[in-house]
């Protein structure tokens, strides 16, 4: 299988942009970062981040980065608010000068970027003396409840699938990498907070039929299927997930949240 896709942001909203906007949400709220500051969003992707930063944290500005140019043209769209405004432009060197920023976050990027080391460097370097720095991503190994039960589907039926698992492939989703990622930032104050969101599915449909959109690993890997062996994880997948009298599908996912000092 070849690199994860980023290409579409109509295609990833339904797949987990939904669930990121209520983490962003939970997250914004640890971070309590005081209003009138300038925030900047790396790895903003459709926008999740920096529409609850406009609604929650009453900005004096917002610059969005995406390495993605039709995800930066999705926030663009979505989010024509005066106070933000989206660059396209990569997480390891931020078109962006030294000590600009009051909060630099970044949601579900950073096990994504080629070095999140790098990256973090460059969100330790724009945020002012005294500014926040802080990241989310799921907890793949376990509390990302569809993503964890889309692999061990995938795997029952294809053991070169757990190659491809981001439970197995990101290690820093989890709290003791995260932390050391940022210290090693030179970070202050480094904090790792769990984050439990809701993730309700109407039917099965609306929960697989996600995963037919391409956007990131488990999609990817869904579409790369043949027609028949697609077909065969569709099924394998609906008999696992847990379904209420109504038809609808109680899933949670849990997000590993970082935050530290400049």
């Amino acid at each position: 299988m070849g690199p994860d896709v980023w290409a579409s942001g109509a295609a990833y909203e339904p797949y987990v942009g939904r669930w990121s906007r209520k983490v962003a949400a939970e997250f914004l709220r640890w971070l309590a970062v005081g209003r009138g500051a300038r925030w900047v969003d790396v790895g903003c992707g459709t926008g999740a981040v920096t529409e609850a930063v406009l609604r929650q944290a009453d900005p004096a500005a917002v610059l969005g980065v995406d390495a993605s140019a039709a995800y930066a043209e999705h926030a663009r769209a979505h989010l024509p608010d005066p106070r933000a405004r989206f660059v396209v432009g990569s997480a390891g060197a931020l078109p962006i000068g030294d000590a600009r920023a009051d909060a630099v976050v970044g949601g579900l990027v950073l096990n994504f970027v080629p070095d999140a080391a790098q990256a973090v460097a460059e969100m330790a370097r724009v945020a002012r003396p005294g500014g926040t720095v802080g990241a989310y991503v799921w907890d793949y190994a376990g509390g990302m409840q569809l993503i964890r039960r889309f692999w061990d589907a995938a795997a029952a039926l294809d053991p070169r699938a757990r190659e491809l698992d981001e439970g197995a492939r990101f290690p820093l989703c989890r709290p003791g990498p995260l932390r050391s990622l940022f210290t090693g930032a030179g970070l202050v104050d480094v904090r790792v907070h769990p984050v439990d969101v809701p993730t309700r599915f109407r039917d099965f449909d609306d929960c697989w039929t996600p995963f037919l959109g391409g956007q990131g690993p488990a999609p990817g890997y869904a579409v790369s299927l043949a027609e028949d062996r697609r077909s065969e994880l569709r099924e394998h997948l609906r008999v696992r997930l847990p379904y209420d009298p109504d038809g609808s599908i109680p899933l949670s996912a849990r997000a590993w949240a970082v935050r530290g000092g400049r």
